[in-house]
């Protein structure tokens, strides 16, 4: 692929992760005075239907506070799918937790999601090396999928960084001396239309560099193997094909750009494209 055709995908690869314009037919989910999320209107009326205290109104849901604490019952009598793990329900990324709502939820209400994702480096002679993960094939999302070394949900009740040191374990065998020295980088936020709905995602990367000694091992059968690529093969897998996980590209371009694996003009259209606000 041509460098320019090469850059091009992964610009629209990045702007893919935006591609939600929010309201676009859906209406606003209030908690009180809080904006939780975002339900099409079908949805509203099935909420609305397992409980008479949920109003609507032009353009937004209102779900008194006092039913925040029901909100996994309401889902479900909605027939919304659950996933066994909840997440906290925040108005911004940083605001406090007003609840909790299971995470196979959270895209049919709209309601923010936290995860992590870790860059595991690996100095070596011949250049800086990445830990690259290969998803299962019985993974719900995205199977087969080229992933990080860890990456995951933060549940509910966890700050981002407990998550990481949870996930380094259950994914890579990572033990928490080594995981803590885990270092963030940077963060993305983003609003996208998925398959199973809209993904209001906001992500949380880190840098750790490990041993070469260290050779991760699949822990809790959500990885079917992973590879040792120099940052070179990174960037021809970004450029080059639809390999990686969707969000996993947002992650890997700041860690190329700084690396400095990209030419100054295409560098400056990528920071562009990536580090909106």
């Amino acid at each position: 692929m041509a460098p320019d055709a090469g850059i091009a995908k992964l610009l629209s690869d990045i702007e893919a992760c935006h591609s939600a314009r929010l309201p676009d037919g859906r209406l606003l989910l209030y908690a009180g005075p809080h904006h939780i999320g975002y339900v099409k209107p079908a949805l509203a009326e099935r909420l609305r239907g397992a409980s008479p205290g949920i109003r609507l109104s032009a353009g937004r849901v209102d779900l008194p506070e006092r039913l925040l604490p029901r909100l996994n019952e309401l889902a479900r009598a909605a027939g919304l799918p659950v996933r066994g793990e909840n997440f906290d329900i925040r108005a911004t990324p940083d605001g406090p937790s007003l609840g909790v709502l299971d995470r196979g939820a959270l895209p049919s209400l709209g309601v923010i999601g936290t995860g992590v994702h870790l860059n595991g480096l690996v100095a070596k002679g011949e250049g800086v090396h990445l830990w690259v993960a290969k998803r299962a094939a019985t993974k719900k999302l995205d199977p087969g999928k080229l992933d990080h070394l860890v990456a995951g949900g933060v549940p509910a009740g966890f700050t981002p960084f407990a998550a990481l040191l949870k996930e380094a374990g259950e994914e890579a065998g990572l033990g928490e001396d080594i995981a803590r020295q885990a270092r963030e980088v940077a963060r993305f936020r983003y609003d996208m239309e998925r398959p199973e709905g809209l993904r209001r995602d906001f992500i949380y990367a880190y840098d750790l560099n490990l041993p070469e000694s260290f050779v991760p091992q699949p822990m809790d059968g959500e990885v079917e193997q992973f590879f040792l690529w120099p940052l070179s093969r990174v960037k021809a897998a970004l450029i080059e094909t639809g390999d990686f996980k969707f969000n996993v590209i947002l992650v890997l371009t700041d860690l190329l750009l700084r690396h400095g694996l990209f030419p100054a003009g295409a560098a400056a259209q990528l920071r562009t494209a990536l580090y909106r606000s």
